[in-house]
């Protein structure tokens, strides 16, 4: 069940793969150096479930339920009011990514795979193993880089947005609800 939850969760990285895979200018080299970023915080990550395990009173389950169902959500709208603000500017067409662009999606790709760690962690610390942290960063890693390719070797037309968004908030909220089942005992 932990090493599915961090297969679940992790496919939003997918969509992150993808898109840096459509940016011509973007190379694998970046998106291996995001990876390798991303595994060590899933091993910081999973070091400190244990310990935040010990200063939390109640269950830790209906948090991390409800804590991946808000971020699911906000993923889901930050992509809406987002794309209205560009409209508004007049920048919604703009595709050109940065390279502060580019540090910030491998940052939060990071920090949300830290996130995802410790929730699995702390979810499942009666059988929690170093198995967590490394099935979820080789997921975002087999995810992203499978995109990537296949986005530049033009396998995978152009994916709307929203799809990415949509899909990468449901994986999430999924996630969450797996997290409160487990509380339930469903």
């Amino acid at each position: 069940m932990p090493i599915l939850s961090g297969l679940i969760v992790s496919v939003d990285a997918f969509f992150i793969g993808l898109s840096l895979g459509l940016q011509k200018h973007c190379k694998f080299l970046y998106l291996v150096a995001i990876n390798a970023f991303l595994f060590a915080l899933c091993l910081i990550g999973y070091f400190a479930a244990a310990q935040i395990h010990e200063i939390i009173p109640f269950d830790p389950d209906i948090v991390v339920g409800f804590a991946f169902i808000t971020l699911g959500l906000w993923t889901i709208f930050h992509y809406f009011i987002s794309k209205y603000i560009k409209r508004r500017k007049g920048t919604e067409h703009n595709t050109n990514i940065s390279a502060k662009t580019f540090v910030l999606v491998g940052l939060v790709m990071s920090v949300e795979a830290m996130l995802i760690t410790m929730g699995i962690t702390l979810i499942f610390l009666d059988i929690a193993s170093l198995a967590i942290p490394i099935t979820v960063a080789l997921a975002h890693f087999g995810y992203s880089a499978l995109s990537f390719h296949l986005a530049r070797f033009k396998q995978i037309r152009r994916v709307p947005t929203i799809i990415s968004h949509v899909i990468s908030g449901l994986a999430l909220i999924t996630y969450g609800l797996m997290a409160l089942f487990v509380e339930i005992g469903l």
